[in-house]
């Protein structure tokens, strides 16, 4: 029996509104290097799973997801919400697409050129930060979310 407070750590999603959820949904499995979520076990593809539940196709275009193939990192969710975003994120993802990674120089042609690929994708550069002997380029998505690649 574990210890009081000591165990399992609690499973999280991270989720964000957006306006084409599947679009960021695509741009984010670019992103993390995640794939979109496969349909339910017994079923073709997602159109298949909504009609043997009743509900409506057009309903498929508000919502996505990505999963992390390895099954190791958070599930991603993306819903259709009527609101555009407004102001600067108050959390933000960071993609540490160079983690383990010592040498200062191959670390920036590694997020350098995953930056390229998020670019090619519909991402914006917004700005490259050298801080502290720490090298990173602040982005946006499609839809104007913040994120950082390091």
């Amino acid at each position: 029996q574990a210890e009081e407070g000591v165990g399992m750590a609690i499973a999280m999603q991270v989720s964000f509104g957006a306006d084409d959820a599947p679009r960021l949904a695509r741009f984010w499995a670019v992103a993390l290097d995640y794939v979109l979520q496969p349909p339910p076990d017994g079923h073709d593809s997602w159109a298949d799973w909504a009609s043997a539940n009743q509900i409506p196709q057009e309903a498929l275009g508000n919502y996505g997801a990505v999963i992390d193939p390895n099954g190791r990192g958070p599930r991603v969710f993306f819903q259709k919400v009527p609101e555009g975003k407004t102001a600067k994120n108050r959390v933000h993802v960071d993609v540490n697409v160079s983690a383990g990674i010592d040498d200062r120089e191959e670390r920036a042609r590694t997020v350098d050129a995953h930056v390229e690929r998020l670019v090619a994708e519909g991402g914006t550069v917004v700005a490259v930060k050298d801080e502290n002997g720490e090298r990173w380029v602040v982005m946006r998505d499609p839809e104007g979310n913040e994120f950082c690649v390091q």
